[in-house]
């Protein structure tokens, strides 16, 4: 039985005023940019020695090219790198699946079957083809704030990738900077244990002739061995950097030692790095402070979504068939079309589980806003402190310039007076300890500067430009 015209009208009127009026609501999200005061200037003094382009070419700026390599072959096989690059394979679907939620959905289907349907009826075929959309008309924005979430989720794992990448380069110059080190100090070891034996042999020869007492010639075996001791200690220290080198790098031992050889005979210098004076526009470089802040504008849109759940919500559907049928050479076609239905799915009841959603996500957006601001303020710490090793290791080299030089001078004069007999064997160890121990200060403060350098590269972000 047919409605009259004067009774179906009202219904798709009703459902037209309430679709315009869906229409019509907006969801209300949190701010996507919140604020995160820095100060205005750096404390600490900026390194303006030397101005470069980019940090992405700083490893290359150093004249290093066995660092370079080293550098890029850790990146290849680095599962933190490898496990950035997947988190942001997995975001770019995410995004590819939140923005076909905007766009209708469309099936085909095709079917074919010969057979009798019915008793004493003719063998018959029947083929059909079919097609079947859907849409949700996106009225108060739900599915555009998941398509906006799924966006800045990708942002963010693109800048953690970097993060990665810089944190492995990082962590590969720091090692080979340290073993550059541990070489020189082996050098200075054996120079030291060298002449530390050649002591203890004259100190025997002249105890044997009865010119020293022998608990001289016994404080010089000792101080020998002890020498000796060091180098092997120093040895060791040596080849643990170069296995934490291997291990990081994927390079076989033997290959890595051979490339070593020749690079770390002149240890090349750490390139010069512009600052811009203002905080705000260096953490803009940063990817971890990237990432945080694109956190907040995914949890700013959950709960936009959230709250649309709360929502009514309106689908159409809608399908066009094609049946060919034959039977006994003859053919019948039958056509089909459909419009709809336009649904409305009003939520009433659900003890109160779309509420907690919202208020999840509210909880879960006032996090990500803290998490921002702590990383400002780590990343502003991180500089800062960066800068002041720099400024401190500068200041100190020059002392222990002078520091080496004076010990080395004075331990000659006591070599040169000890084998004249007018020093005593104490006052030579006491020199050589005091021009070792000089030595070996100077080198661990330029590990020192390489070290601090490598952590202002990695404060600065490495090179990192949002949206490239």
């Amino acid at each position: 039985m047919h409605l009259p015209h004067s009774r179906r009208v009202p219904g798709l009127a009703t459902l037209s005023v309430l679709t315009l009026a869906l229409t019509g609501c907006a969801i209300t999200m949190p701010a996507t940019q919140v604020e995160a005061p820095v100060t205005a200037q750096w404390q600490a003094p900026l390194p303006h020695q030397g101005t470069v382009g980019s940090l992405s070419q700083w490893w290359q700026q150093q004249g290093d090219p066995v660092l370079v390599e080293l550098i890029e072959a850790a990146q290849a096989v680095s599962p933190s790198v490898a496990q950035a690059m997947a988190r942001v394979e997995s975001a770019r679907a995410q995004r590819t699946t939140a923005s076909a939620a905007l766009l209708p959905k469309v099936d085909a289907s095709v079917a074919a079957s010969r057979g009798v349907s019915q008793p004493n009826v003719p063998v018959a075929t029947t083929q059909t083809i079919g097609l079947q959309a859907a849409w949700e008309l996106d009225l108060v924005g739900a599915n555009r704030a998941v398509s906006k979430a799924a966006d800045a989720q990708l942002q963010g794992t693109q800048a953690q990738w970097h993060d990665a990448r810089v944190a492995v380069a990082a962590e590969v110059a720091n090692t080979y900077y340290s073993l550059s080190t541990c070489y020189q100090q082996l050098e200075v070891a054996r120079k030291d244990a060298a002449s530390r034996q050649e002591t203890a042999r004259l100190a025997g020869i002249s105890a044997t002739a009865g010119f020293t007492a022998p608990s001289v010639a016994a404080l010089a075996r000792a101080s020998a061995a002890d020498g000796s001791s060091r180098v092997t200690q120093q040895t060791a220290a040596c080849e643990i950097d170069t296995k934490a080198l291997v291990a990081l790098t994927g390079v076989p031992e033997v290959d890595l030692k051979q490339k070593l050889a020749s690079a770390l005979a002149k240890p090349a210098q750490a390139a010069p790095v512009s600052i811009a004076s203002v905080p705000a526009q260096t953490l803009t470089q940063r990817p971890d402070v990237f990432a945080a802040e694109r956190d907040v504008v995914v949890a700013s849109a959950q709960v936009g979504s959230a709250k649309a759940q709360r929502y009514p919500r309106l689908t159409l559907s809608g399908n066009v068939g094609a049946l060919r049928y034959s039977s006994m050479g003859t053919e019948t076609n039958l056509d089909t079309w459909s419009f709809g239905p336009l649904a409305l799915t009003l939520p009433i009841f659900d003890g109160g589980a779309r509420k907690a959603n919202v208020v999840a996500a509210e909880a879960n957006y006032t996090q990500a806003v803290a998490v921002y601001r702590a990383k400002v303020r780590q990343a502003v710490r991180e500089v800062e402190e960066a800068l002041v090793n720099l400024q401190s290791t500068d200041a100190r080299k020059q002392d222990a310039e002078v520091s080496t030089r004076g010990y080395a001078e004075s331990l000659a004069a006591t070599e040169g007076r000890y084998g004249q007999g007018l020093a005593s064997l104490v006052e030579l160890e006491d020199a050589r300890r005091s021009a070792l121990a000089s030595q070996s200060a100077q080198l661990a403060l330029a590990l020192e500067r390489n070290r601090a350098w490598v952590a202002l590269y990695r404060a600065l972000g490495g090179g990192f430009e949002p949206g490239n």
